[in-house]
């Protein structure tokens, strides 16, 4: 059972009501982590306003969806990989096999390989990464914008991974979970 409330969207107003309309407009639904983000309406729009600028970047939707896929699965975060896996195949149009290799931390490309094995290290060394680390990216032909943007990426679904958590979301897309075998 959820332990912070998804508000409806047609019983609020104001700011939420504002970023609810933008996100139903978007999406054409207003997903329950948002909607239980737009308790606050300072942490929605940041949560919106940083995933929209990162959705722009150099990196691009596939490959974000691909981190976010990684970091989930690092942090056990179901809702998320429900979303992400839903996002990714349906949305994104990445193959199933993809996905799973992704959720492990592997991709079928050097550089997107290079992409995701640092956005793991980055999450089980809590962002203490080596130089090690940083030299093996740029080795792989990450830019320092590149490698900039991987840290963004990290850090959005850290915390929609610990929102998640906390909140215990109720999970509103197909349910996927953490270290399942993958069909």
């Amino acid at each position: 059972m959820a332990r912070l409330t998804a508000l409806n969207p047609d019983n609020v107003s104001g700011k939420t009501k504002e970023l609810f309309n933008a996100i139903q407009g978007k999406l054409g639904v207003v997903p329950n982590m948002m909607r239980t983000m737009g308790n606050s309406p300072a942490l929605l729009s940041g949560y919106l306003n940083l995933s929209g600028a990162l959705g722009g970047g150099s990196l691009g939707a596939k490959v974000g969806e691909l981190i976010a896929l990684a970091v989930a699965e690092s942090n056990s975060c179901d809702y998320c990989l429900s979303a992400h896996t839903y996002i990714g195949a349906n949305l994104v149009k990445i193959d199933a096999g993809t996905i799973a290799a992704a959720r492990e931390g592997n991709a079928g490309d050097p550089k997107t390989q290079a992409i995701l094995t640092f956005a793991k290290a980055l999450v089980s060394k809590q962002g203490h990464v080596s130089n090690e680390d940083i030299n093996s990216a740029k080795a792989a032909g990450l830019t320092e914008g590149e490698i900039g943007e991987v840290i963004g990426h990290v850090g959005l679904n850290i915390l929609t991974n610990y929102f998640n958590h906390t909140a215990e979301t109720t999970i509103d897309f197909p349910v996927v979970t953490a270290n399942a075998t993958i069909a």
